[in-house]
């Protein structure tokens, strides 16, 4: 069928491979808060949160089935971890985790970053813990934050740039953030979560970036990670 075929197949398979990923993820995570508390966004704010940050990138029937499968007293039971190490050319990382067996979690993240060049150890100094909600928006940063400010919101940061805003607040004001904003029209949010944010970025090149790109891919294919936080500008 020809190299063009080849190449096309290898990058479907690589799209189906990273979407079941996310599905995976969305998955794990909205099940555990529903199964932490009600099954019902209106009333839990971990599982709202947990939807929101997956409606985009997954579709409904995946969130759906996470959650009936709460209702249905499912007992599978996912362990969060975080891990956190050196990666290559002056990286930092931090890797969390939601499985079903945390030591096999462990020797997976371990073996992956070992495989690069790095080794586990302690960057969280690094990284803080923020909010960080983006949206459309037209108007202007200050308006933004008067809006913010004005409704008890605790601001870090606020970026305006190509009709995107970009909202960085402390975690004890996301869900008042959103509330806010929902209150003057913005219910429609690009990203939407609390994360960790490396306080300094560094810039990689050549080699340096290739192999802390394979690092990621890596971790992305990792049954065992749910997310990764990292100092890399990509």
């Amino acid at each position: 069928m020809g190299r063009h075929f080849e190449v096309r197949a290898a990058s479907m398979a690589a799209t189906a491979a990273k979407k079941s990923a996310i599905y995976m993820r969305a998955s794990k995570e909205i099940y555990m808060a529903a199964k932490r508390g009600v099954p019902d966004p209106n009333s839990n704010l971990a599982l709202r949160a947990a939807i929101d940050k997956y409606r985009k990138q997954c579709p409904k029937d995946v969130i759906d089935r996470a959650i009936k499968k709460a209702q249905g007293g499912d007992a599978t039971n996912y362990i969060e971890g975080r891990y956190e190490a050196y990666g290559p050319a002056g990286s930092y990382l931090i890797v969390d985790t939601l499985s079903d067996n945390s030591n096999r979690a462990l020797v997976n993240v371990r073996t992956i970053i070992t495989r690069k060049g790095g080794h586990l150890g302690d960057v969280s100094y690094n990284f803080e813990q923020v909010g960080i909600l983006d949206f459309k928006y037209t108007g202007d940063e200050a308006n933004l934050e008067e809006i913010l400010v004005f409704g008890d919101v605790d601001v870090k940061e606020i970026t305006v740039e190509d009709g995107v805003a970009e909202v960085i607040v402390e975690p004890a004001s996301f869900a008042k953030a959103k509330e806010v904003l929902g209150e003057n029209g913005i219910t429609d949010f690009e990203a939407a979560e609390v994360t960790m944010k490396a306080n300094d970025e560094i810039t990689l090149e050549g080699e340096d970036l290739t192999k802390f790109k394979e690092l990621l891919d890596l971790l992305d294919d990792c049954e065992d990670v749910q997310a990764v936080h990292h100092n890399v500008s990509l």
